[in-house]
């Protein structure tokens, strides 16, 4: 798969309309399931080389409006994988201490160890879509932020943290079936909440909200990705594929044995 045609270049305007929602590269769901099971295996073993070598860390950010998917997108993605090597970071709403302090504090000790993969279930964007829509704090504020973002990532890139974006991308009638299916199946009435049609309200300022993001902060070192993700089994397989790629790009090598274990015989 060509991943590059799901890049956000740097520097380029950015029109959401233009990127579909219910994309599947003409593939059928049950064309995929053979290559779905390849991907997971190789990830598996390549977080794995990741985690003994020791040297480089990966970030993973997984950005959407609600409904779009972040959870069954880790649960999918990184089923099988070590769990001594992957850690998840959810950020919610922040607390008094963390108000207290600048908006990036509480997301740079989350960030991936050496040999580690993190992934962040939302992430320091909250503080320029939640915030910017719902005018938390002005303007002259949140905007500023793209550029400290850039920069924070450019730090982290240095460091030798390979960054991942993804913008789970689904279409607003889609929200809507995913909003009624937790209201009409009763296993899934726990993940509802009334604050859900609240923010579904803000529909068309989370787009544009999500469209500059896209837009300011997608870089050479921390590219975003705009995920098709109307269906469950497309999106899998488009971040599988990103995510694998990616890493079988880092020029990963196992440690060196030690000296004298060519044939030990364990008695």
């Amino acid at each position: 798969m060509d991943i590059s045609r799901f890049r956000v270049q740097p520097d380029t305007d950015v029109d959401l309309d233009e990127w579909p929602t219910d994309d599947d590269g003409g593939l059928d769901k049950d064309d995929i399931e053979d290559r779905l099971d390849d991907l997971n295996d190789e990830l598996e073993v390549l977080q794995e080389l990741l985690f003994a070598e020791g040297k480089q860390k990966v970030l993973v950010v997984i950005q959407a409006t609600d409904t779009g998917g972040k959870d069954g997108t880790i649960r999918h993605v990184f089923d099988g994988v070590n769990p001594s090597g992957v850690r998840v970071a959810a950020f919610k709403k922040p607390t008094d201490e963390e108000l207290a302090h600048d908006y990036l504090w509480r997301v740079h000790a989350h960030t991936p160890r050496s040999g580690e993969i993190t992934i962040f279930n939302r992430s320091h964007y909250e503080d320029v879509l939640v915030v910017r829509v719902h005018d938390l704090v002005p303007a002259q504020r949140w905007s500023k932020r793209y550029r400290h973002i850039r920069e924070f990532e450019q730090l982290l890139a240095d460091e030798g943290t390979t960054i991942i974006k993804l913008f789970l991308h689904i279409s607003k009638d889609e929200q809507r079936q995913r909003l009624q299916d937790r209201i009409d199946q009763p296993h899934k009435n726990w993940k509802f909440s009334f604050g859900d049609l609240a923010e579904r309200a803000h529909w068309d300022d989370y787009q544009e909200a999500f469209r500059v993001m896209l837009q300011e902060t997608s870089t050479d070192a921390a590219p975003w990705y705009v995920i098709p993700s109307d269906r469950k089994w497309y999106r899998n397989l488009v971040i599988s594929e990103i995510i694998v790629q990616t890493l079988r790009n880092l020029d990963m090598a196992w440690p060196p044995p030690e000296e004298g274990i060519a044939g030990t015989v364990v008695a």
